[in-house]
């Protein structure tokens, strides 16, 4: 088969939802909702081996010290792998009197029966029963009416009512998902929820979790926000219900859909850290909070070592976070092309001498810093990159800060290495081209310092006086002129024919890289008046001067630009 030309003859397009005055495009978040980590539940169910005991303890524990407070652990009558994982975590006493644990079962009763027996004990808990209610698993996989759906809801409700008082020792809590809501019809799943909220008989003190699935997203955002508005306005007793959201990813859209769903009137929002679940997945709840903490909004969970999680969730999951993750892969943060590189660069360094409390970098919308990711990874370099970007790499790792037209004079030569090596270029690669390119810090070099001394003359001139190696010579020379570089440029034209004129210089004060603590920089012309730079690293700014000069009579030699 191939795909149709004419797809309609096979797929039908959604239908829109009947709310002329919807309200919530014109809403904002202002807060976070509660959180419902189900990575143990539905995020196990969905990778290739479930993770056992250990793994699960590993990952309830991240998720309690990452400020998760309620926590779906498992669907205890799924196999006794899981109902003893959730024994031993009531048993163990390891359950945070401010964490809620959550247990899943379908609407039938031996599973309720088993759910509670899995928690008898726990100081709180919420089993979340389901059932489907929507069109195609009522005619297709249960070939039933909507009044025995309703039954099969309406039934379970009572055994989960009778089982919790029976157990009076746990603070019982009730969830209740009619499942396949996103492809059901709204007034059906309004009628099926009210009545459970009948049975279970609910208060704006002792709420129920009516949670509304996207079991599978059929649709775009906007509708599902829509469906949310809609029921969350027709629900009768609506103030002693809490509306749960659980999106699915099948159309990439499950964050989208999670955050219109809040702004719909939902309070809380189901999910796994990096979207782990069944098919493409769920909503990513480190998205959907990060998204928040960028507009303000504190999310009350704690991604300060997003590593650390990224870590962990691996681990357990056995399943990489892709490198392109919002917030968490490992190239979110990172540039490659020079124009994002070059304003990224410009972004930090305004941030240096403007006093703005306010994160304004352009093409990060989040500090990396705050994830515990430190910005050497923000500019990475390989054949696409420009000169901002080697730039950024030197001054992060070596602390050089190239003037602009350097930077432009450097370019051909990483240029010419990332077309050479074919690959992306690290700190070590780009530091070996400048001292290649340079003559810095390396013995392949005709003129090289050995020592020098500087004196001022009667006249009010300066007489540099040292030692140079020549091609492995060591010669005495001197010169005269206005100052120590204008004496050392003198002493290279009269001495070796080298014609060097200064156009510019600079230095700074090194804050990384090795032991040197100053960088000289200096702009010549040459015989031919090509524009030759140079760079001096020293201990003694002075010093690093005179190897400035060294250095850029090393690039003139060997670009012919003098017969020495």
């Amino acid at each position: 088969m191939t795909m149709l030309r004419d797809p309609s003859r096979k797929y039908n397009p959604f239908p829109q939802v009947d709310l002329a005055d919807r309200q919530w495009p014109s809403r904002i978040i202002t807060a976070p909702p509660r959180w419902l980590s189900t990575d143990l539940r539905d995020g196990n169910q969905a990778i290739v081996d479930p993770m056992d005991s250990a793994k699960k303890r590993r990952f309830f524990e991240l998720l309690v010290e990452i400020g998760v407070k309620e926590i779906e652990v498992g669907f205890p009558s799924a196999g006794a792998t899981e109902f003893d994982f959730i024994r031993g975590l009531v048993d163990s006493g390891t359950i945070p009197q401010d964490v809620v644990v959550q247990v899943l079962t379908q609407s039938r009763a031996d599973l309720i029966r088993t759910s509670f027996d899995s928690l008898d004990g726990v100081h709180a808990a919420v089993v979340h029963m389901y059932n489907a209610v929507s069109p195609a698993w009522r005619d297709i996989v249960f070939r039933m009416s909507q009044q025995e759906v309703r039954q099969i809801a309406v039934d379970g409700a009572k055994i989960m009512r009778d089982e919790a008082a029976a157990r009076p020792r746990t603070d019982w809590r009730f969830q209740y998902s009619p499942e396949t809501f996103s492809t059901a019809e709204l007034d059906f799943s309004i009628e099926v929820c009210e009545a459970v909220m009948d049975v279970l008989q609910p208060t704006a003190e002792r709420p129920i979790i009516i949670n509304l699935p996207a079991t599978v997203e059929a649709a775009t955002p906007n509708i599902y926000a829509d469906q949310i508005e809609y029921f969350c306005r027709n629900l009768p007793n609506r103030d002693a219900a809490i509306i749960s959201l659980h999106t699915h990813n099948d159309r990439g859209t499950g964050v989208a859909a999670a955050e219109l769903g809040l702004m719909a009137g939902a309070d809380r929002v189901e999910g796994c850290l990096f979207g782990n679940g069944e098919r493409t997945g769920n909503c990513c709840l480190v998205t959907v909070a990060l998204n928040l903490y960028t507009q303000g909004i504190d999310p009350g969970l704690d991604f300060s070592d997003i590593d650390r999680v990224i870590e962990t969730v691996e681990y357990c999951n056995e399943l990489p976070v892709h490198q392109r993750h919002p917030y968490g892969g490992e190239l979110v943060f990172t540039a490659f092309s020079g124009s994002h590189q070059d304003a990224i660069k410009k972004g930090f360094a305004a941030r240096e001498t403007q006093n703005d409390e306010k994160w304004r970098v352009p093409y990060l919308p989040i500090d990396p810093a705050d994830l515990g990711r430190n910005y050497e990874a923000v500019i990475r370099v390989n054949s696409q990159s420009g000169k901002g970007g080697f730039a950024w790499v030197l001054e992060q790792d070596q602390g050089l800060k190239l003037p602009k037209a350097m930077q432009a004079d450097f370019a051909p030569h990483v240029q010419r290495m990332a077309d050479d090596l074919g690959r992306e270029l690290n700190a070590a690669d780009i530091w070996q081209a400048f001292r290649d390119a340079y003559y810095v810090q390396t013995t392949d070099k005709h003129f090289q310092l050995v020592d020098y001394e500087e004196s001022r003359g009667a006249d009010g001139t300066r007489l540099f006086a040292g030692t140079i190696e020549v091609a492995g010579q060591a010669q005495r020379v001197s010169g005269r002129g206005n100052g120590l570089i204008s004496s050392v440029v003198a002493t290279l034209r009269d001495a070796f024919g080298v014609e060097l004129e200064v156009q510019d210089y600079s230095e700074h004060a090194l804050s990384k890289g090795s032991d040197a603590r100053a960088a000289a920089y200096l702009e010549c012309t040459g015989a031919d008046g090509r524009k030759i730079w140079g760079c001096g690293i020293d201990e003694d700014i002075a010093t690093a001067s005179v190897r400035a000069v060294l250095s850029a009579a090393n690039s003139a030699l060997r670009d012919g630009d003098n017969p020495a």
